[in-house]
């Protein structure tokens, strides 16, 4: 007589939550903050907000520079309750590996759609999120399967190997013309790295250099030379290291510890880690650099993340204060949809709000805060569309 299979996890209102704030973060964007700031410049609080819904330059990191990391920790988190489910529902290890396989097929493909979007060609580049999830997604979900001193071994492997790589690749010459690669002289000047760090330099680095073989394989309107951003393929690989932490803190999250034990764990790991990669950042060691995933930015971004899930896990399911997470519940249960509809269909909404509306609605409050408030409509349009998919239970899987 076989076994019974084990029952299926119980989902984690704050693993959902947490992720419907990053996604909401995203989402927010249509706000236009920074207008905003620009037309009320003497105000501070403004200016604050502003620069917390942009990307920092370089080194460094803001409130917006923490949703790509916090979405793929999430990631990790997720998948040890998803293989529990799946096998609690019957399902091989085989057959889960080929489900592993198709996703991670699915999301590189969708983050190179979304990135084509109205192109004439398909823009064969990987530097998506969905796309850096998806690169790395089978070697995280085969790491699901070891114990977690694996996993903590495949995270060191990762940052050491990643930061060696980086650091024995030779620098440009000395007459490198780097505004041929879209670095400004003046953008040298406030954020250029020397020294070790120079290893590091916005498209003058080992992940630019391999992009511009990598990318010019498939076809292109025009050949690729750099990312303006300085964004990066092989940034999949650190990014993996971000999942892997997710993937451990999701071992937590599923043992039997008590609730205020994994609380503990989760602001303990994520004190050290900010502790390690803010410090090897000022030692000179690596520069914390969100935009090319250097090692120093996984072990940061991870302290954020593992502050952050631990902050939802204690208010929403060790203290049971639930009814206020629902909307950002409603968000993040269904986050690959509402990925979808913030690049796909935004600017359709905010179109059609200003023609039902009309534009002079919006300047109820002058026209400094017309941008605001189209914005907030905007997101409240998307936000009941995922709400009223919410209610009929019609979630987007990948």
């Amino acid at each position: 007589m076989n076994p019974a299979p084990a029952p299926a996890p119980v989902r984690l209102s704050s693993v959902d939550a947490y992720r419907g704030f990053v996604m909401l973060l995203m989402m927010g964007e249509v706000l236009r903050l920074r207008s905003v700031a620009r037309a009320v410049p003497e105000s501070r609080v403004w200016q604050f907000l502003a620069e917390h819904q942009s990307h920092v330059e370089w080194i460094g990191a803001s409130l917006h520079d923490l949703i790509q990391p916090s979405f793929s920790f999430l990631v990790g988190v997720a998948l040890p309750f998803s293989i529990a489910a799946r096998a609690a529902r019957g399902a091989t290890q085989a057959r889960l590996t080929l489900h592993a396989a198709w996703r991670a097929l699915a999301l590189i493909l969708l983050g190179v759609f979304l990135r084509s979007t109205g192109r004439n060609l398909t823009n064969w580049t990987f530097e998506d999120t969905l796309s850096q999830i998806g690169l790395g997604y089978v070697f995280l979900f085969a790491l699901g399967f070891r114990p977690v001193r694996d996993q903590w071994i495949a995270l060191g492997a990762i940052v050491a190997g990643y930061w060696a790589a980086f650091a024995l690749w030779p620098l440009p010459p000395a007459d490198f013309n780097y505004a041929a690669v879209g670095v400004k002289s003046e953008w040298l000047a406030a954020h250029g790295q020397t020294g070790l760090a120079a290893h590091w330099q916005k498209n003058g680095n080992l992940a630019w250099a391999f992009d511009t073989w990598w990318l010019n394989l498939f076809p292109r309107e025009k050949p690729f030379l750099f990312n303006g951003g300085g964004y990066a393929t092989l940034s999949f690989i650190p990014t993996l290291g971000t999942m892997i932490l997710g993937l451990i803190a999701g071992g937590v999250l599923r043992s039997e510890r008590d609730a205020g034990a994994k609380v503990r764990w989760c602001a303990s790991a994520g004190v050290a880690l900010l502790i390690v990669g803010a410090g090897l950042g000022w030692l000179g060691v690596c520069p914390v650099v969100k935009r090319i995933w250097t090692p120093t930015w996984t072990l940061y971004s991870g302290g954020w993340c593992f502050l952050l899930l631990g902050l939802f896990y204690f208010v929403i399911d060790a203290w049971g204060k639930r009814g206020w997470a629902f909307p950002l519940v409603v968000i993040g249960a269904n986050s690959i949809a509402a990925y979808l509809i913030a690049h796909l269909f935004e600017s359709f909404i905010q179109k059609a709000v200003v023609t039902h509306l009309s534009a002079g609605a919006f300047r109820v409050f002058g026209p400094a805060y017309a941008t605001l408030l189209q914005g907030a409509a905007t997101l409240a349009v998307m936000w009941l569309l995922l709400w009223w998919m919410h209610r009929r239970k019609l979630f987007l899987k990948v």
